[in-house]
C-alpha cells in the first residue's frame, strides 16, 4: 500500500509540476536536454547561493531541483579545495588530490545546472584543507579569518544572491571547517550591505548587497513556524529522473571520495530553517518576499511605464519557453528579447528608484542577458569544435588553432564570425569573418598564435589559456558566445624533472654508503631537444656521474637518466634538500609537472619544483627484516619503508591466493586496503592462518564500511568507531602517553621517547576503534583538547603462534611528510616479536 501511495504521489506531482511542456510529448524519447537547460532560467529571476567548506559538501539533490526544476540560477561557494582529504582513484594527495575534487565539482556542476565557485584562489591558499577540525575557531585561526571572510563578501557583492544557505549547521558533530563557514555566512547576511564591511571592496566598484533571505537545512521541527518542507522528488520527464537521483548522478563525478548511489524514484521532502530575513521577507516559505520573476518585480517601481516593459519582457521569456523544442522559432524570440532587455536597463538606469531597487533590478537585468545569450546560441544550433596543434605549449612555441562551426539547424545564421579569447599579453588574432551559414554548412577556420617568451606556466586554479568566441547577428541583435575547449591547454615547462624516490631517509645510525636516485625527464618541446642533466646536493655530498647528456626526438617523449648519490660520513641530524636541473639552449628547468589524467575530469597538471626531500635521523632496524606490503592504492608507506632501506615485498593477488607468506617475518596492509583489495577481502582467513602460524600482522587504519566485518576480519572482535567524526585526534600535536613504556613495542629497536611524537602534521589518528574484545592490548592515550581520551591507537594481541597488530594512526601522512618519529615508532610496530 505504501509503495502505491508513492507512486500516486510521484504522479499528482509530475502532472501538478509540467503544465507548459506543450510540444514535450513529441519528444519524449529524446528530449532536448541541452535547450531545455538554458531555457528554464528563463522563468525566474532568482539567485541561490550554497556555501560549504570541500568540494562534494554541495545540497546536490536540492539544488538541482532549483536549478533543473526551477530554473533558479544556483552556485555552490566552497572554501578550500579539499586537499586534505583522502583519495580512492589514485595516489594524488595534498595539492593535486585538490586539483582533482576541483575539477570533479566542476564536472558534477554541469550536471545540476550549478556554477561552482570557490575561496581558495591558488595551490597552497591560505584557506587549504588541512585535514579534519572539530572547531570552527582552529579552522578560521588557520585559514585567517579576515582573509577568508573578505573574499566571502565579496563573493556575495559580485554573485548577489537573493538566498543563502549553508550545507550544515553550527554545531558539534559537524567537521569545523563546516561550522567555520556556516557561522561566516551567517554573518555575511548584515555584512554584505554594510558600505563600512570592507569598504575597499567598493572603491573597485562593487555595491553593498542585500541577501534577502538565509536558511540552514534541518530535520527537526522545534521551531515549525520557521520550516518549510519542499517536496523535491518529482519526476522530471526532460531529465528522465527525479531531481535527488539528477543530484546523485552529479554526485557519482566526486570518484575521488567515492561518492555517488543509485536511488529509487520516490517522494522525497527537503525541511530548511529560515534563520534571516530581511522585514519584507520574514516568511519561511522559500521564496515569500522575494520577487521571483520580472512580472512581480513590477510591483516594487512606481513607474508605469517601466512596470509595462518589466511584466512584457517576462510575458516574452515565459513565451520562449513554451516553444520548447522548438529551436528555430525560439532564436528570433530569444534575440528579440535580448533587445528588449537592453531598452527596459536603460528605462531602469533613468529612472528615480531607489538604490536598493536599482542595484537589484539592474543586476536581474543583466544576468538575463546572459542567459538570454546562452539561450541564443543553443537555438542557433551551431556546433564548434576548436583544437590545437597540441593541447601542450611552451614558452615562445608557435601553434596553429583550428576552429570548425557547422550549422546544425533548420535556418541559415547570419554574419557569422569567429575569434579567439587569449591572455592580455598574447597577441591576439584578427576576427574571422564566415558570414551567412546555411544549414548543414561547415566553415574552418584557422589562427596563429604564439606563446609568449615570458608566458606564465599553467595555473591549475586559472582560467583557460584559449577559448573560442562566436558571433553572429539575427534578428538585428548580434549575440556573442565564449566557448571552453573540450580539454585544457596547458603552457608548461619544455622539459619536465620527476625524482624518485621524492623523499630520502638517511639512517644516522647506518649512513647508507650509496643511495640511487633516477630522474625522469620528459621533453615537453615541440621537436628534437638536448640537455643536460645534474643535481644540485647538500655541502659534501658527491654524486656519480656528475652530469649526464640526453636527447629528444619528439614532444611527449621520456628518458630516465640514473645517479648514485653518497652522503657524507658524519653527516647531521635534519633535513636536506636535493635538486634535479635540466639545462637546454642556455635555459635552466627544475620543475616536475606531475598529470593528472582521469577520465571524468579534463587533464590537469600540478607544477612543482623538482626535489627531493630529504631528512637525517637515527634509526634502528632488524637484521633481515623481511616485510609483505597489501597495498591499497591509497598510500606509499611500502615505497617510504624501501626508501629507508628495508626489505620491502609488493603482494600481489596471486601472492594472497597461492604464495608461501610465512617467508615473510611481517605483513602489512595499507590504509584502507580491505575497501580496495578484494582479493585480501577473499584472503582474509589465509592472513589470520599467517598469524596463527606465527606471523606478525599489522593493519593500517580503516573506516567501518571498507569491507570491515566487526566480529570476522580481525582475529577479535574489532569494531571501528562510528560516527567516524566523533572517533579521531585532529590536532597534530596532541599529547600522547604511552600507557606501557616499558613494553616491546616502545622499546625494541627503537626506544621511543616523547620526542617522537613531535612534527607530527595534519592529525594523530583516524577511525579510532570504539569497541574490541579483551584479548587485545592497548597502548596509547591520546585526546583532542577537551575531550576524553582514546586508548586504542595501537592494539596489539596474541593469535595462535602470532600477533595481529591493528593501528590507526596516520603514519602515511607522516612518512610522506619526513616525520622522523613516525619512522622509528612504524618501525618497532612491524618488527614487533624479532628482538625477543
Amino acid at each position: 500500500m505504501k509503495r502505491v501511495l508513492k507512486v500516486c504521489l510521484s504522479l499528482l506531482l509530475l502532472v501538478t509540476f509540467f503544465p507548459s511542456l506543450q510540444g514535450f510529448s513529441e519528444t519524449k524519447e529524446n528530449p532536448d536536454v541541452e535547450l531545455w537547460n538554458v531555457l528554464k532560467p528563463l522563468s525566474t529571476t532568482v539567485t541561490f547561493l550554497n556555501t560549504g567548506a570541500h568540494p562534494d559538501d554541495e545540497r546536490s539533490d536540492f539544488l538541482a531541483y532549483l536549478s533543473r526544476g526551477l530554473g533558479v540560477k544556483t552556485a555552490s561557494l566552497i572554501a578550500n579545495r579539499g586537499e586534505g582529504g583522502q583519495n580512492e582513484i589514485g595516489t594524488e594527495l595534498g595539492n593535486g588530490l585538490g586539483i582533482i575534487r576541483s575539477n570533479e565539482m566542476i564536472e558534477a556542476a554541469k550536471i545540476t545546472g550549478v556554477k561552482a565557485y570557490h575561496l581558495s584562489e591558488l595551490t597552497s591558499d591560505a584557506i587549504y584543507d588541512f585535514g579534519f577540525s572539530k572547531s570552527p575557531d582552529e579552522t578560521l585561526e588557520k585559514w585567517g579569518e579576515d582573509v577568508t571572510y573578505e573574499r566571502l563578501i565579496r563573493f556575495i557583492r559580485t554573485y548577489k544572491p537573493d538566498i543563502v544557505m549553508p550545507s550544515f549547521r553550527n554545531v558539534d558533530s559537524q567537521h569545523g571547517h563546516h561550522r567555520a563557514i556556516t557561522i561566516l555566512s551567517l554573518q555575511a547576511f548584515e555584512d554584505a550591505a554594510d558600505p563600512t564591511v570592507f569598504p575597499e571592496q567598493l572603491e573597485e566598484g562593487l555595491t553593498p548587497w542585500e541577501i534577502k533571505k538565509v536558511y540552514l537545512p534541518t530535520a527537526s521541527d522545534s521551531n515549525p513556524d520557521n520550516i518549510t518542507s519542499i517536496e523535491i522528488g518529482m519526476y522530471d520527464p526532460i531529465y528522465q529522473m527525479t531531481y535527488p537521483q539528477l543530484g546523485e548522478e552529479s554526485r557519482y563525478m566526486h570518484k575521488s571520495q567515492g561518492m555517488g548511489r543509485d536511488i529509487p524514484a520516490e517522494p522525497r521532502q527537503v525541511q530548511l530553517e529560515l534563520v534571516n530575513a530581511i522585514e519584507s521577507a520574514n516568511n519561511p516559505d522559500l521564496f515569500a518576499g522575494v520577487p521571483y520573476d520580472f512580472a512581480e518585480w513590477a510591483e516594487l517601481v512606481p513607474q508605469k511605464g517601466l512596470q509595462k516593459q518589466l511584466i512584457e519582457l517576462q510575458k516574452s521569456l515565459d513565451q520562449i519557453v513554451e516553444l520548447y523544442p522548438n529551436r528555430s522559432e525560439i532564436l528570433p524570440e530569444v534575440q528579440d528579447s535580448l533587445k528588449a532587455v537592453e531598452r527596459v536597463k536603460a528605462m531602469v538606469d533613468k529612472a528615480p528608484l531607489s538604490e536598493g531597487v536599482k542595484v537589484d533590478l539592474f543586476h536581474k537585468l543583466e544576468l538575463k542577458a546572459v542567459q538570454l545569450k546562452e539561450a541564443s546560441f543553443v537555438a542557433s544550433s551551431l556546433d564548434v569544435n576548436t583544437s590545437l596543434d597540441s593541447n601542450v605549449l611552451t614558452s615562445g612555441e608557435k601553434s596553429t588553432v583550428t576552429m570548425t562551426i557547422t550549422n546544425n539547424g533548420e535556418k541559415s545564421i547570419h554574419h557569422v564570425a569567429a575569434s579567439l579569447v587569449l591572455p592580455d599579453n598574447w597577441e591576439n588574432s584578427d576576427v574571422k569573418k564566415v558570414t551567412k551559414l546555411q544549414p548543414g554548412d561547415s566553415k574552418t577556420v584557422t589562427f596563429e598564435v604564439q606563446v609568449p617568451e615570458d608566458s606564465e606556466s599553467f595555473d591549475p586554479y586559472g582560467q583557460p589559456v584559449i577559448q573560442s568566441k562566436i558571433s553572429y547577428k539575427e534578428n538585428g541583435y548580434t549575440t556573442e558566445s565564449v566557448l571552453e575547449l573540450d580539454n585544457t591547454v596547458a603552457v608548461l615547462p619544455g622539459l619536465s624533472l620527476t625524482m624518485d624516490p621524492q623523499n630520502v631517509v638517511v639512517n644516522t645510525a647506518d649512513v647508507q654508503d650509496e643511495i640511487p636516485v633516477k630522474v625522469k625527464v620528459k621533453n615537453y618541446f615541440e621537436g628534437a631537444k638536448n640537455a643536460t642533466v645534474s643535481l644540485n646536493l647538500p655541502e659534501g655530498w658527491s654524486s656519480n656521474p656528475s652530469a649526464t647528456e640526453i636527447s629528444f626526438t619528439e614532444r611527449f617523449e621520456e628518458k630516465e637518466v640514473s645517479f648514485t648519490i653518497t652522503p657524507p660520513d658524519d653527516i647531521e641530524e635534519g633535513d636536506f634538500v636535493i635538486e634535479a636541473v635540466a639545462t637546454a639552449d642556455g635555459k635552466s628547468f627544475n620543475t616536475t609537472v606531475q598529470e593528472i589524467l582521469y577520465d571524468h575530469i579534463k587533464d590537469m597538471y600540478y607544477l612543482y619544483p623538482s626535489v627531493i626531500n630529504g631528512v637525517a635521523f637515527e634509526l634502528l632496524k632488524p637484521d633481515n627484516l623481511k616485510i609483505g606490503y597489501i597495498e591499497s592504492g591509497f598510500d606509499k608507506v611500502a615505497d617510504y619503508l624501501a626508501n629507508a632501506g628495508f626489505d620491502v615485498t609488493k603482494l600481489t593477488e596471486e601472492d594472497l591466493t597461492s604464495a608461501d607468506l610465512t617467508q615473510y617475518d611481517t605483513i602489512v596492509t595499507g590504509i584502507r586496503a580491505y575497501l580496495s583489495r578484494e582479493d585480501l577481502v577473499q584472503n582474509n582467513d589465509r592472513l589470520l592462518e599467517y598469524v596463527e602460524n606465527g606471523g606478525h600482522f599489522v593493519v593500517q587504519y580503516h573506516k567501518p564500511g571498507d569491507n570491515w566485518d566487526t566480529d570476522a576480519t580481525a582475529p577479535y572482535r574489532l569494531k571501528i568507531g562510528t560516527p567516524s567524526i566523533r572517533w579521531r585526534v585532529t590536532d597534530e600535536l596532541a599529547d600522547v602517553t604511552v600507557t606501557q613504556p616499558d613494553h616491546a613495542l616502545f622499546n625494541y629497536p627503537n626506544v621511543i621517547t616523547d620526542n617522537d611524537w613531535d612534527h607530527w602534521v595534519q592529525e594523530r589518528g583516524l577511525y579510532f576503534p570504539m569497541d574490541w574484545d579483551s584479548n587485545y592490548e592497548t597502548f596509547l592515550s591520546m585526546a583532542d583538547p577537551g575531550e576524553d581520551p582514546f586508548d586504542s591507537g595501537v592494539l596489539l594481541t596474541e593469535y595462535g603462534e602470532g600477533t595481529y597488530l591493528y593501528t590507526n594512526l596516520v603514519f602515511y601522512r607522516q612518512m610522506e611528510n619526513q616525520v622522523p618519529g613516525a619512522y622509528r615508532i612504524f618501525t618497532n610496530l612491524i618488527s614487533y616479536g624479532l628482538g625477543e
